[in-house]
């Protein structure tokens, strides 16, 4: 992709410094990162909106089944002065800012999927994204929840743990706690 070099004059310099960085290096590789805040299929376009707003990243692709999304970026471009294991965190960080902290990066997961069980809690009174994002953060941050969903138009929340880490109680536990009510299957 070439750079957008041209800056007319009444420009501010930084309009024209983020017209320039906002464009992904040449030498850029796809990257792959799980996504946090990826609850529901409706999210895939603000992940999309968010993005675009970070210079120097491009969104390549967005796997909601597996909440991970694949990037292109050059790190010296997008993230100049960090070292290489800040990227990630000066990664997330810019993601967080430009969604108003409803979306997050994270390394990829380590464990096995056939390690991870998936679990489907039914619930009620989620009539909002708002609503499905609270149910969603309550439990997606619980040690051992590698990936989350909540969806008000299904009645149902979803996580896929590793049950050597965290149980299903637990979960219902967290839900209850943020006001969700659950029900019966």
């Amino acid at each position: 992709m070439k750079s957008r070099s041209v800056c007319h004059l009444g420009l501010s310099a930084f309009v024209c410094f983020f017209m320039t960085a906002s464009v992904v290096a040449a030498d850029s590789k796809p990257v792959k990162h799980q996504i946090t805040g990826l609850f529901s299929t409706d999210r895939e376009q603000d992940l999309r909106e968010a993005m675009a707003k970070i210079p120097g990243i491009k969104l390549v692709s967005i796997d909601f089944k597996n909440a991970e999304a694949t990037v292109e970026y050059d790190a010296a471009i997008a993230f100049p002065k960090a070292k290489p294991e800040q990227v990630l965190d000066q990664f997330d960080t810019l993601l967080k800012a430009a969604s108003s902290n409803t979306f997050g990066v994270k390394p990829l997961r380590t464990t096995p999927l056939e390690k991870l069980k998936l679990i489907e809690i039914p619930i009620g009174g989620l009539d909002c994204k708002a609503c499905c994002l609270a149910a969603y953060e309550s439990i997606f941050r619980i040690e051992g929840v590698e990936r989350a969903t909540a969806s008000f138009r299904d009645g149902r929340v979803t996580a896929l743990i590793d049950p050597e880490k965290t149980t299903r109680a637990k979960l219902e536990a967290a839900l209850k706690q943020k006001g969700v009510q659950i029900t019966s299957p």
